[in-house]
């Protein structure tokens, strides 16, 4: 059976980013919940840029013991990094946006959901484009409504979480004779968490590509290392009309990233 539980997940979790995931120490107990086959983003690191809102999604499974009704625990999946579960889920952490429970009858159901990352609110240091552990948090209520029992489930792994990047082209002159000079230059950037704008991936390489007219692939022309504002230039033979572009792999704390083509008409 399908539960409704999206509309008091949200009210959970605006709660809990203002810090009210606790309760009083001595209402902390085993809860008899348990959590398992949770997924989170895909298995995938979730890359955050320095506006946009990011909802990674997650699925797990759940039960929890006869007796409690469904619509009496609240599970929020969450994530923290350098303290502890209970620590994390009350300052610092990311949090739940929504989860639904479809209950299946035998006090257990399958739950989806997605957590929520406001770059400007939750990420405030570059340090944390790094290995953040992945929790649960558990409430058992009582039929007054009264919390009754709470714990952080834990060993549910960890994901990465980057910052984003983004690679710039541009290739002149244009258009250009036949076995000139062609000159690419671009930019790398990722996003500052801090200053909440882009600013130079220094030192950084970057493969310089290029697809010939009327092809559907790009093929690697020659490695560029950025200089340490981030920049790119490098100079290549004009053969063929076709399109030049900068990408670069993920590295631990950053997103890859790849640039538009830029089309040049050699004649």
């Amino acid at each position: 059976m399908r539960t409704g539980r999206s509309g008091s997940a949200v009210v959970l979790a605006g709660a809990l980013a203002l810090g009210a995931f606790a309760a009083p120490s001595a209402q902390a107990a085993d809860t008899g919940v348990t959590v398992s086959n949770l997924v989170l983003n895909k298995g995938k690191p979730i890359v955050v840029g320095t506006s946009a809102v990011v909802t990674p999604d997650f699925t797990y499974h759940l039960s929890w013991p006869s007796g409690i009704k469904i619509m009496d625990v609240d599970t929020a999946p969450f994530l923290y990094h350098d303290t502890t579960a209970a620590k994390g889920a009350n300052e610092g952490g990311i949090y739940t946006s929504s989860v639904e429970y479809f209950e299946d009858g035998t006090h257990a159901a399958n739950c989806d959901g997605e957590l929520y990352i406001e770059p400007r609110y939750r990420l405030d240091s570059n340090n944390d484009a790094t290995t953040w552990k992945i929790a649960v948090s558990v409430h058992i209520f009582g039929t007054d409504g009264h919390l009754k029992s709470q714990e952080y489930l834990t060993g549910f792994g960890s994901v990465q979480v980057k910052r984003a990047g983004k690679a710039t082209v541009d290739a002149s002159p244009e258009p250009v004779a036949k076995g000139k000079a062609l000159t690419v230059t671009g930019r790398l950037t990722r996003a500052d968490w801090v200053r909440h704008a882009y600013t130079g991936f220094g030192g950084k390489s970057a493969k310089l590509q290029f697809r010939k007219a009327g092809n559907s692939s790009y093929s690697t022309v020659k490695i560029v290392k950025a200089d340490s504002a981030g920049r790119l230039k490098t100079t290549v033979t004009a053969s063929a009309d076709g399109y030049w572009r900068w990408t670069f792999g993920a590295t631990a704390t950053t997103g890859g990233a790849t640039s538009a083509g830029d089309y040049v008409d050699v004649k």
